[in-house]
């Protein structure tokens, strides 16, 4: 009888097991707080780096709720990376979908595009925190610091406005670092890369420095090694200073909300309406 019994046990632990972990469905209700998502994200890349991840959110129910539901509902971090094919983002944080709302461009700078994409994910996604990530060996980052040495190479006319936001990362790492030289930059000016990605991101965003100041959101810097899977999150006191840096510079966008259209002056037009985009 008590072998019955210990074999009806283990049947039912085995059984709710693989229903949580391959069949349940992320229930969805309010989001933990920045410093818990941080936690998140730092314990999903750790799972990725010691080869432990989990895939969640990968299965089949997760694809029934993402073509029904809002991401608002679930997603919990904003991520802006590079274009980099070795950067995959919610494998690295060993996440799933509609966990993170990411942004990608070359260089994984912060202008206008990235920035009004940025703002989707904080305000109308509701992210708890936004994180910068750079990454080593940065393509971007090489061929600007090559550049800025006078040792660059003609570039297709798209891509100089595309990487000129990070030139003052390459200048200010020179700068800052006086005895390094040739493509001892690089690593340099990847990181000095993510401070001025962020600065950019606060110059530009009202809403976002607003959403910061307020503790609804915390906004993170890291560098990913492609050679390890590690991600190296950087100093939070830096993201801390930079937005009072922006704070005191008179030269900073002050407007978080973009002007009403007006609908007289375009009657043909249509105007798109806030709750037209908050299921994006």
């Amino acid at each position: 009888m008590r072998k019955v019994s210990s074999c009806l046990v283990a049947a039912i632990i085995i059984t709710g097991f693989i229903c949580l972990s391959g069949c349940s469905e992320t229930p969805k209700g309010e989001k933990p707080g920045p410093d818990k998502v941080i936690k998140m994200l730092q314990e999903g890349n750790d799972r990725f780096f010691s080869g432990k991840s989990t895939h969640p959110n990968m299965d089949k129910n997760r694809l029934i709720q993402a073509g029904k539901e809002n991401q608002a509902d679930y997603a919990y971090a904003t991520v802006i990376t590079c274009s980099d094919s070795r950067v995959p983002v919610e494998t690295i944080f060993d996440a799933g979908v509609m966990d993170i709302f990411v942004i990608r461009v070359a260089g994984n700078v912060c202008d206008t595009d990235e920035v009004g994409s940025i703002e989707y994910g904080l305000a109308h996604v509701k992210t708890p925190v936004m994180v910068v990530l750079g990454h080593t060996q940065c393509g971007a980052v090489t061929a600007v610091t090559h550049a800025v040495q006078g040792n660059g190479h003609p570039l297709e006319r798209n891509i100089p406005p595309l990487v000129d936001n990070i030139e003052p990362a390459v200048h200010r790492a020179i700068e800052i670092y006086p005895h390094a030289q040739g493509d001892d930059i690089i690593p340099l000016a990847i990181e000095e890369n993510v401070w001025i990605g962020i600065r950019d991101l606060f110059m530009k965003s009202p809403a976002t420095r607003d959403l910061v100041k307020n503790g609804k959101v915390k906004v993170v810097g890291a560098i990913y090694d492609v050679g390890t899977g590690k991600i190296n999150w950087l100093q939070q006191a830096k993201v801390v200073n930079i937005l009072h840096e922006v704070e005191a510079n008179p030269n900073r966008a002050i407007e978080a909300m973009a002007p009403h259209e007006n609908e007289a002056a375009e009657p043909s037009k249509p105007k798109l309406k806030t709750k037209e985009i908050t299921h994006g």
